[in-house]
């Protein structure tokens, strides 16, 4: 007699069962519009937008997989949902307020519709939670793995808009958040990936790792610092998010303002149970938050005269001080040494870590 207790094997639709245009329908059809600005969503040649007297700010992002993402350890949800946010952040990083997103995907035939339908329920929550509407798209094949590209749109008063070339000699650099936490998340995921490969009967040891997991594979925008700065009226000088590691994203905003950096060792902010995982990898803490990257906090300048604003306001930390272009960027540390901080983030056409900001 059959074993009806048996577990059924997980439905399987090939894409191909739906076509392009049906296969858009489908992953699309619970995504209704909220905002306003978003005259005309999915369905017509191109999305309508209407943005009246404000700036609008794009920016676009890609994520390959075997570059960007693992698929053995990032569950498709998770990364369907980050792939969102790592966008709406750079909409954030410019003072502004991201809208819209459209979303591209190109696969291999080794995703079912069932698998997509889990990439577009983290899609989905992202869109919900930070209140933007997704308006278009494309879907195409791939000859092996996946391949994600969002673009964001958003909308910015033009004298609030901060960009990376505002910082002046004498401005307060400060850090939202912490750093280093989702770059030894990343680690703890890769050991386990190897301890896998090499007997897939061991069982992953994720043990009170929650917090250090959870920063890279579904790490949040700063909405809350924009709509902190608008409340409190502050309008940082220059402002970046930090996607590529402290060092790389304080040297884009040194760059293109033609400054200099004095940072404090003793000011940047690492989470304890990131200090406690670095220190079990036999890392220094610092390295990971100046090198990590992927931790989507705020880097911002401000003017010595709005330290009042920021000296009271939860989760931000004044980490140093802009300086003259001749006297470089550095980090003094808290042994009273000082060190030359060098672009050591993730390279773009590297390998050596996942996700670089692009916008």
């Amino acid at each position: 007699m059959p074993d009806h207790n048996q577990e059924q094997p997980p439905k399987r639709t090939d894409v191909n069962e739906l076509g392009e245009f049906g296969l858009i329908d489908h992953l699309t059809q619970n995504f209704p519009l909220c905002n306003p600005s978003s005259l005309k969503g999915i369905g017509d040649d191109a999305a309508v937008i209407d943005n009246g007297n404000l700036l609008t700010v794009v920016s676009t992002d890609l994520l390959v997989e075997g570059i960007h993402f693992d698929l053995m350890y990032s569950p498709l949800k998770h990364l369907g949902y980050k792939s969102i946010v790592v966008n709406l952040s750079d909409i954030y990083a410019m003072n502004a307020h991201p809208k819209q997103v459209t979303v591209s995907i190109a696969l291999s035939n080794r995703f079912s519709v069932e698998a997509l339908e889990e990439l577009y329920a983290g899609i989905r929550a992202a869109c919900e939670y930070y209140q933007v509407d997704l308006v278009g798209g494309d879907t195409t094949s791939s000859p092996r793995g996946l391949i994600i590209s969002v673009t964001a749109i958003g909308q910015g008063e033009k004298e609030k808009l901060a960009y990376r070339n505002g910082a002046k000699v004498g401005d307060l650099i400060c850090i939202s958040g912490n750093l280093g936490a989702a770059y030894l998340g990343l680690q703890i995921l890769e050991r386990e990936k190897q301890l896998y490969l090499s007997d897939p009967n061991i069982q992953p040891d994720l043990e009170g790792q929650d917090f250090l997991i959870g920063r890279i594979l579904k790490p949040e925008a700063r909405k809350d610092m924009i709509e902190m700065f608008a409340k409190n009226k502050l309008v940082p000088t220059a402002m970046i998010d930090i996607s590529d590691g402290l060092s790389s994203d304080l040297l884009h905003i040194c760059q293109q303002s033609g400054v200099g950096a004095i940072i404090e060792e003793s000011g940047v902010p690492i989470h304890p149970d990131a200090q406690l995982q670095a220190i079990n990898f036999q890392l220094d803490p610092i390295t990971c938050a100046l090198s990590g990257g992927e931790d989507y906090e705020l880097l911002f300048t401000i003017h010595p005269n709005d330290i009042d604003k920021v000296k009271y306001l939860p989760d931000i930390y004044i980490a140093g001080e802009i300086v003259a272009a001749t006297e470089g960027v550095k980090l003094h540390t808290k042994g009273g040494n000082i060190h030359d901080i060098k672009a050591q983030g993730w390279q773009h056409f590297g390998l050596s870590k996942p996700e670089g900001e692009q916008g």
